[in-house]
């Protein structure tokens, strides 16, 4: 066995890897950009190297530069992780010409399984069923059009290289498939620098169930039973659980044997995952149809749930086969005990198209108490960056059965704090609370059906602002100014409006709150802590503990009735303060001006199109003085490695269009206005 491991990896895919690398007592070594230089993975590392630019094309993806920094520090092997140069076949060579030890399979096995038509040729010789489509060398749009035309519609338009979701979509008629070929293309080509792209029949009520198979040197393999992955968005899984709901144990044989037959057939060593897509139209029952999808020759993101119902660590059996040991058990010895489910939380706002989000983690805190397992790269006060995925951690249960697992994982959720950013959180609690899923009646289609609903915010509480006002008080009085020669605060120099021997004067309040901006006049009648203010013509007294310090619990009598949140504080230069309240899984802003706060930037008017994040103008569909209807396409951008098309915000005249493609646009800059037809 190595004793030095090198993760070729960030966030927090190399955490966990670190944990077991050092509960085997092996040593570790990070490597790191300019945007991870602060980050939780290389602060956990024995060492650390930095490898480039925060670009993961010119760090994380720089097959010479993780190298380079192996042979500096001694390290006798490379975790590739998961994403990045773990699937990149002449990266596993290049670790093997140099004499490191690749942990994970052979170059030739991840070359056979890289393009997903080639894979499907190799499937169909070893006995393993594949949805019918067309896997061929030509390219041009009458080809592929005439293939999908004889397979039948709808069909499934996807890159050969690559995977996550990027370069496929869903084609549900002829019209539909000249644009649609165009958009998966140059989403491969941007993503994998293939454009190549099969055709396959959609199976419409599919579930994904993919089946976690082990291979070792010495020619054993073997399959630690399924993960069902049918809940996706954008072909991005969102919730998985083990073992599959329903599923047959006759059925799990076949397809766990299709999995182990997949595996032998390339000599496969290490951890990979046979997908499949299985007829979800009725009950799962040995008779029910499965297809290879394709196969994934890493480590998944996935891997918890199968930790937890088989009580194995897969990462360690990787090291274990990488270091030429066989494998630590035999199929018949692999127990299958008790559910497990994984969500994936993100920086992502649901309501608008799930975009990613940028910028300061204020606050993060999951309960442990419940017995969650937390795999994570970030803490409160960490940047989510605009160079790498979103994810700020995944969230895994277990329990004797499915609902308890499942009513584990929905108090978890619920309990969990997240300030800062916008998060998908909401979005995995509906979801976990719908009768569908609860019933385990789904299929991969199941959020687009439920997607009003999923998205759909818990409905603000408005007892939260006059707590937000205490919690403003409390902190004001603890930031009161310190006179000079004095070591505590003078009633003299605060803005509380406290006046000797008369009644206290009113001071105004200004705050943001949900688009909304509030003037209160407000008074601190009593020296119990209260505040009294006036909305809207009424006065409202709300009392409290004097505490308004971040990650603490706010507890105060509103109207007699005792309400209670998370605080989390975010100091902006000139621009005030923000204080964020979390209750219940969900999270309310408030935006407190301070004496600039009209220097701030003022939010784009209705006719401002802006840019919801950085990225790349790939597509302008319009121009200076065209007339166009609300919601109408105009721009397509490129960020994160996904397209998302820009859309009219109102009817009218374009005017001030000033990007061109290829443009490189920031996070909410204006790209076009939109006038009314007669300015």
């Amino acid at each position: 066995m190595f004793d030095k491991v090198l993760i070729a990896n960030r966030g927090e895919i190399a955490c966990r890897i670190m944990r077991t690398a050092r509960a085997m007592g092996l040593k570790t070594v990070a490597v790191y950009s300019d945007a991870d230089d602060s980050s939780m993975h290389m602060q956990m590392a024995d060492e650390a190297v930095h490898i480039g630019p925060a670009a993961a094309s010119e760090s994380y993806l720089v097959a010479d530069n993780i190298l380079n920094a192996a042979r500096q520090t001694g390290a006798g092997a490379i975790h590739p992780g998961y994403g990045f140069l773990s699937e990149n076949a002449a990266f596993a060579k290049a670790c093997e010409n140099a004499g490191i030890a690749f942990i994970g399979p052979s170059a030739k096995a991840i070359a056979s399984m890289g393009l997903k038509d080639e894979a499907k040729v190799i499937m169909e010789a070893a006995g393993v069923p594949v949805v019918p489509g067309y896997h061929g060398a030509a390219q041009d749009e009458k080809t592929l059009m005439a293939a999908a035309e004889d397979i039948g519609y709808p069909i499934l338009i996807k890159a050969v290289a690559g995977g996550g979701g990027k370069g496929m979509r869903l084609v549900g008629k002829a019209g539909e498939f000249a644009d649609a070929l165009a958009s998966a293309k140059r989403e491969a080509k941007s993503a994998f620098g293939n454009d190549h792209c099969l055709i396959e029949k959609f199976i419409t009520k599919p579930r994904h169930i993919e089946i976690q198979v082990f291979g070792d040197k010495h020619g054993n393999a073997v399959h630690l039973y399924e993960r069902d992955c049918s809940l996706q968005r954008r072909h991005q899984k969102v919730v998985e659980e083990a073992p599959a709901p329903g599923m047959d144990p006759a059925l799990r044989q076949k397809m766990g044997d299709a999995a182990v037959a997949a595996a032998k057939a390339i000599g496969y060593a290490g951890a990979g995952t046979v997908e499949f897509i299985v007829d979800g139209s009725g009950p799962l029952s040995a008779d029910t149809g499965f297809y290879f999808m394709e196969m994934n020759t890493r480590l998944q993101v996935e891997h918890p749930v199968t930790e937890m119902i088989t009580g194995q660590d897969l990462v360690e059996w990787q090291l274990r086969v990488a270091a030429d040991e066989p494998l630590p058990l035999a199929q018949e010895d692999i127990p299958l005990e008790g559910h497990a489910m994984e969500v994936r939380l993100y920086a992502e706002d649901a309501a608008k198209g799930f975009m990613p989000q940028t910028g300061k983690l204020v606050h993060f805190d999951v309960p442990d108490y419940l017995g969650a397992r937390i795999d994570t790269g970030v803490r409160g006060g960490d940047e989510i960056s605009i160079h790498y995925d979103p994810m700020i951690a995944k969230v895994i249960v277990s329990g004797q059965t499915r609902d308890e697992a499942l009513s584990t994982l929905s108090s978890t959720l619920r309990e969990t704090n997240i300030a800062g950013l916008k998060t998908n959180l909401t979005f995995l609690a509906n979801v976990l609370d719908t009768d569908a899923f609860q019933n385990a009646q789904f299929d991969t289609g199941f959020i687009d059906a439920h997607l009003d609903a999923l998205i759909a915010e818990d409905e603000h509480n408005d007892q939260l602002l006059p707590l937000a006002v205490l919690a403003y008080r409390h902190h004001e009085v603890m930031h009161r100014p310190v006179s000079p020669g004095n070591d505590y605060a003078s009633p003299f120099d605060g803005e509380s409006g406290w006046q000797l021997n008369l009644p206290p004067m009113m001071s105004e309040i200004i705050f943001d709150h949900n688009g909304e901006e509030y003037h209160l006049r407000a008074s601190y009648p009593d020296d119990d802590g209260s505040i009294s203010f006036v909305q809207n013509g009424t006065v409202q007294t709300v009392t409290g503990a004097d505490y308004a310090h971040s990650g603490v619990r706010l507890r105060a009598n509103v109207d007699g009735e005792q309400v209670q949140a998370t605080i989390a504080w975010s100091m902006e230069e000139n621009h005030g303060s923000s204080l964020y309240l979390m209750a219940n899984g969900g999270c309310e802003a408030f935006h407190f001006h301070d004496e600039h706060w009209n220097e701030a930037d003022a939010a784009a008017g209705p006719g401002t199109l802006a840019a919801p994040m950085p990225g790349k103008i790939i597509d302008v569909m319009a121009k200076n003085g065209d007339v166009v209807e609300q919601d109408q396409p105009l721009l397509i951008m490129e960020a994160m490695k996904m397209e998302y098309t820009l859309k009219a915000p109102r009817a009218g005249i374009i005017k001030d269009l000033n990007v061109a493609v290829g443009d490189q646009v920031a996070d909410g800059s204006a790209v076009l206005e939109i006038a009314d037809q007669d300015d």
